[in-house]
């Protein structure tokens, strides 16, 4: 196994075309999207359409459900980038069979995937769209975080915090702290939580786009530097994107 994770575009086509090219440059020829491929970003379609051809499989994200489900639980910022989303893709007849194809693409998404000892979902394993697993719930939530591990085994893969880094069995999490790359064992028989940190929009205090690689018995993760300035002009072009949304890519949170 090699394959190249990405998670949490939210429609940032700069920062998926340098990761795609990162993922070309390190010779990987099979990649997975584990969902949020829309949301908060200008270019939704570029990135569905890009995803639709490149990924051997993708998952639904929280910001792809709420397309159809609604957006009840969003903070008004997400609420109104989704408006501004919906109404790009929804399809209409004047638009033509592509934007009738992404839509329902999107819509079926599923909502998980297993490969051998690895389990891929967005959130968590209890709640494979929406449930957040953040870094600090070893030391926050322990209780929850020991009942996400009683719900998988082997190893979990997801993204939706948009923090890449490692939980262990014993609940302590391990961040990228900066790095360039990461590479993390995973000896058989240990279970493990990851997450493959966010190629639209980290919050990790490194403005820098994510993805990992997966091996059978490794992840490595890798930032790759792209061209903030041009998606947060995008994005200041689009009166019904709030400015924060721009603002927040330049500080990685």
């Amino acid at each position: 196994m090699k394959l190249a994770l990405i998670s949490d575009l939210h429609s940032n086509r700069p920062a998926l075309e340098a990761v795609f090219a990162d993922i070309d440059a390190q010779g990987v020829t099979e990649i997975a999207c584990l969902g949020d491929i829309v949301g908060y970003g200008p270019e939704p379609e570029w990135c569905i359409d890009q995803v639709m051809e490149r990924c051997a499989w993708s998952l639904m994200g929280n910001h792809d459900e709420a397309l159809f489900a609604g957006a009840a639980e969003f903070n008004t910022y997400a609420r109104e980038a989704l408006r501004f989303t919906r109404k790009r893709l929804r399809p209409r007849w004047y638009k033509g069979s592509r934007a009738k194809e992404r839509w329902e693409w999107l819509r079926g998404l599923p909502t998980t995937w297993r490969e051998g000892r690895f389990l891929f979902v967005h959130g968590s394993p209890r709640n494979p769209v929406r449930e957040y697993v953040l870094s600090t719930d070893g030391i926050l939530n322990p209780t929850k975080l020991r009942a996400v591990f009683g719900a998988f085994s082997g190893v979990c893969l997801a993204g939706h915090t948009h923090q890449g880094g490692v939980f262990t069995s014993d609940l302590r999490f391990q961040g990228l702290g900066g790095a360039d790359e990461m590479t993390f064992e995973l000896p058989e028989g240990e279970q493990f939580f990851l997450n493959v940190g966010s190629v639209g929009q980290p919050r990790d205090r490194d403005p820098r786009a994510c993805y990992a690689i997966l091996e059978e018995g490794a992840i490595t993760w890798r930032r790759v530097e792209y061209d903030v300035r041009t998606t947060q002009e995008r994005i200041l072009q689009i009166p019904e994107l709030p400015q924060v949304l721009a603002q927040r890519l330049s500080l990685g949170r």
